[in-house]
């Protein structure tokens, strides 16, 4: 039973060449006999749908001469709510004859202003803010006409109000979005025709005037622009071309390339391009080199080379430079990771340098390595044994001497130091710790290296024998406690000429160390802490030494001893220590509340008794009258034992400094705490067995202290040393004390102060400034007080920098006048009075600035000065300017040894690194 009326729809047009009935809109019917009769004949013909809809509602209809034009055709309501129509189809199950469907699936589809249906034509047409969904396809625009006779669907932009256009079409299939002017497309070829479109692959941004889809992975481009400018439409520069064949996520294969810069072509092109777009994060290529000239070694090519991507877990690049005097360089840089569980990377340089010609007289020819490697392990992959790897190490004049630098400071630095470490927790009743470590410390200026290969050390946590089945620890009983300490160390003292080599291994120093410490602490008349301990210690060595006169050299000599030997010694120590604390009211209404000082005075003694036991002694010359004293075990790692024994009292006092003010904040309630003085440190000891003729009572006072001011921004460390004791005109010590010898209570031998700090503009403490972590590694700072790097390594964090600053923001933000900007001091003090010399042996000041002078323009300084040499110390003024898809800076050593200057500019996008300037002079070395 069919029940309708005046606010009635039907759908009851019936497909000639289906089975299917698709529902369309038709006018409002009156209720009369024509139409009951109507409606009579359509139910003998088949099956009808029939809904309901209130058309008194607001509706946009198509105008009155078009709905007369076309009599099939009826406005649909699209009422904002952007409602969706669905293509629905019914089956007839009687009739024999089936016909396929015209499309593959459902179209979903909706439009704001209308949805229009042209059954003759098979078009539906669909105006502003239009959408179609149809298997993996989504379409936006202002207009789309989808013909499902032809399975094509075209879209384009239309004009708003002001005449200008708008909503452009937004067409995306898989992973591809393409936006174009507008775009004609075969659901069942897969086929399409775009005009403009604009597309991003990976970094690149696309622009063509005419595309052709041939499927899925295959385009081609007419009329066609690249660039990884942020404004495809207006870019800063792009590679102009007419014939491409583009395979999105894979390559880009072009003919005739031209690039422009500013609109403006110029002459470099080529016959044809091919530019890598793999959606990997990485991909193996080559690295061009970049040309130089030295008046020394001649033009050469720089940082030439090929980058391996192994795989996601580790990469390799092979770099190196060439010279035509012979001279070259080869460089090893490999990074590797894998989540939660480690993470590092390994640079292995040599260089083989030849200064000038054969035959001249300024001629010669060294080679040169250096070795930086950094590992880290992740905790979380095993939280009981951890592995970590610091190395730098080399040839001690690689970085005064290397031609291609990581960084131009690190001839400044005097130390390479190294660490390889891992460590074994292992569980238990009783728990231990075993670590295995190699460590390394060389001195560029006099090549001497010192090496520890391995260094064995193993523990086994404290017991507590007398602890009972509660667990308490308390009292002098309860806390004695064991341990058991076992070091092992293989040291080699050489230089880097020997490094490695036979004559470094003879001189190697092996021993092995037990200890066994026993201990315990308790409070003593309930404000005193008190500790007391005794120690074993034994030691072996596989070589010692016999000492004698030697009459054929005429002097004494050493015989090294090869075989296992041994020695034992114990030792004594006790402790006691308290904490005294003194507040200084000033009234809670006052800036400053109160001032609390904390001193920790410490007495301690120790008693190490005299093992002449393992003493011999040796005659000093040929008649043998004159003997001294020596111990076979002299010269060990470990050190030997003593023939005299110690009886010291220990003195120290430690003391903080912090003051309760007024917090600034006046919505806060609390005082603010702030540290006055964060540490001042004294120590002395006295001598128990001294005679007064041939050693000293009293030990140096040594002075040590820190704070921080400024809001933390400056450290302040200063230290001294204080004898109490006088020297002679000899400058040596007497044991007469100073303030008898007619001078004052302490004679300061030397003294130091170092201060360091740091400031900036608001501006610029928001932004998190980057460390200078390749100078690290190089054993230097991790600031730019030595300088910033100049390579292309150190210029590919900021070649791939995203924050780009928009012309508009860039000329409100200049004036506005908002100037980021830090600097960085340090200043070192020291003196010297050892021997009544009053001096002053250091006294130097180092600064560091950087501002930006616009959005777009950097400048930066590092210069220092020497106050006891008079002289300007190591300079760098670097210039640094932000093109927008290009970078260029500018980097000066005006003076000094390694006086140099390096110009480049290039393209930002990893993708198009190559695409660059690079310029530098040769250093005066």
């Amino acid at each position: 039973m069919i029940i309708f009326d005046k606010n009635l729809y039907v759908s009851l047009a019936r497909q000639k060449t289906s089975q299917s009935f698709t529902k369309i809109a038709l006018k409002p019917l009156n209720t009369n006999l024509f139409n009951i009769v109507l409606l009579s004949i359509f139910l003998t013909i088949g099956s009808c749908k029939i809904y309901s809809q209130d058309i008194t509602k607001k509706t946009t209809a198509l105008p009155a001469k078009k709905q007369k034009d076309n009599p099939n055709v009826s406005a649909v309501n699209t009422n904002k709510s952007n409602s969706v129509a669905n293509i629905e189809t019914d089956t007839i199950t009687k009739d024999s004859i089936q016909a396929k469907a015209f499309l593959d699936g459902s179209v979903k589809y909706k439009a704001v202003d209308y949805v229009r249906i042209e059954q003759k034509k098979k078009l539906i047409t669909l105006y502003n803010k239009a959408e179609l969904y149809y298997q993996d396809t989504e379409l936006k625009s202002g207009i789309i006409v989808l013909d499902y006779e032809k399975n094509e669907v075209y879209a384009g932009r239309i004009k708003d109000s002001t005449g200008a256009y708008t909503q452009y079409p937004n067409f995306k299939q898989g992973g591809n979005i393409i936006e174009p002017d507008s775009i004609r497309f075969n659901f069942k070829t897969k086929k399409a025709l775009i005009w403009n479109s604009r597309t991003e692959q990976g970094e690149f941004k696309v622009k063509a005037a005419i595309t052709k889809k041939e499927n899925d992975s295959v385009y081609f481009l007419k009329g066609a622009r690249f660039t990884t400018a942020t404004d495809v439409d207006n870019p800063e520069y792009y590679f102009q071309t007419n014939k491409v064949k583009f395979i999105p996520g894979k390559k880009v294969v072009t003919g005739l390339t031209n690039m422009v810069i500013a609109n403006v072509p110029t002459p470099i092109a080529l016959p044809f391009a091919f530019f890598p777009m793999s959606k990997e994060t990485s991909v193996s290529g080559i690295l061009l080199p970049s040309y130089n000239d030295s008046n020394t070694r001649g033009f050469s090519l720089q940082n030439g080379g090929y980058y391996f991507a192994l795989s996601d877990n580790y990469d390799l690049t092979v770099l190196g430079d060439y010279y035509t005097n012979g001279s070259y360089a080869l460089r090893f840089e490999s990074s590797y990771a894998k989540r939660y569980r480690y993470r590092g990377n390994l640079n292995v340089r040599y260089e083989n340098l030849i200064n000038s010609e054969r035959g001249y007289p300024d001629y010669s020819k060294q080679k040169i390595y250096n070795i930086q490697w950094s590992h880290s392990k992740d905790s979380k992959g095993s939280p009981n044994s951890s592995f970590s790897a610091s190395v730098n190490l080399g040839s001690s004049k690689y970085f005064q001497q290397s031609i291609n630098q990581a960084n131009v400071g690190a001839n400044l630095n005097n130390t390479l130091s190294s660490s390889v470490s891992y460590s074994k927790t292992f569980l238990g009743a009783v728990g231990s710790r075993l670590a295995l470590a190699a460590t390394h410390s060389q001195n560029t200026q006099t090549s001497e290296i010192q090496m520890t290969l391995p260094d064995l050390q193993y523990s086994v946590d404290r017991i507590y024998p007398f602890v009972g089945k509660d667990g308490v620890k308390k009292g002098f009983f309860k806390n004695i406690n064991i341990l058991y300490n076992m070091s092992g160390k293989n040291s080699f003292v050489t230089t880097d000429s020997l490094f490695f080599k036979k004559e470094m291994f003879d001189n190697a120093k092996v021993g092995l160390k037990q200890s066994i410490p026993i201990s315990t602490n308790f409070k003593l008349f309930k404000y005193f802490s008190a500790s007391t301990s005794a120690n074993y210690d034994e030691v072996w060595y596989i070589k010692t030494i016999k000492r004698g006169y030697d009459t054929d050299q005429s002097k004494v000599v050493d015989q090294t001893i090869n075989g296992f030997d041994t020695y034992r010694t114990y030792n004594f120590s006790s402790s006691l220590t308290t904490a005294i604390y003194g507040t200084f009211n000033f009234g809670e209404n006052k800036k400053i509340k109160s001032i609390r000082h904390v001193m920790r005075p410490s007495v301690s003694y120790g008693y190490l008794p005299s093992f002449e036991k393992y003493f011999s002694r040796y005659a000093t010359d040929a008649s043998g009258t004159i003997t001294k004293d020596y111990t076979r075990f002299e010269g060990g790692i470990f050190g030997g034992p003593g023939n005299t024994n110690s009886n010291i009292l220990g003195f120290d006092l430690n003391n903080t400094l912090e003051a309760k003010v007024t917090d600034k904040d006046s919505t806060k309630t609390e005082a603010k705490k702030i540290m006055l003085l964060n540490n001042l440190n004294l120590h002395t000891g006295y001598n128990l067995n001294a005679d007064g003729v041939n050693s000293f009572a009293w030990e140096p006072i040594s002075v040590s202290g820190g704070t921080q001011v400024f809001n933390d921004k400056m450290n302040v460390n200063f230290g001294a040393i204080l004898d109490p004791y006088a020297i002679d005109n000899a400058g040596r010590r007497m044991n007469v004390y100073n303030i008898s010898n007619g001078g004052s209570l302490f004679r300061m031998t030397n003294a130091n102060l170092t201060l360091n700090y740091s400031i900036s503009s608001k501006d610029a403490e928001n932004e998190k400034k980057d460390k200078n972590t390749q100078s690290e590694r190089n054993g230097g700072r991790d600031d730019d007080l030595f300088g910033r790097n100049t390579i292309d390594a150190a210029r590919e964090k900021a070649q791939t920098d995203e924050d780009e600053v928009g012309a508009e923001d860039a000329i409100s933000e200049f004036f506005a006048t908002k100037l980021p900007w830090d600097m960085t001091f340090a200043y070192s003090l020291s003196y010297s009075n050892s021997n009544r010399e009053g001096k002053i042996t250091g006294n130097s000041l180092m600064v560091s600035a950087n501002t930006d002078l616009t959005p777009k323009w950097k400048v930066g300084v590092s210069t220092g000065y020497d106050f006891v040499l008079n002289g300007v110390t190591y300079t760098q003024l670097r210039f640094e300017r932000d093109l927008l898809s290009w970078r260029m800076d500018f980097n000066w050593q005006p003076f000094g040894n390694q006086a140099n200057w390096s110009f480049f500019i290039g393209i930002k996008s990893g993708i198009l690194s190559d695409i660059k300037y690079d310029k530098r002079s040769a250093s005066n070395r």
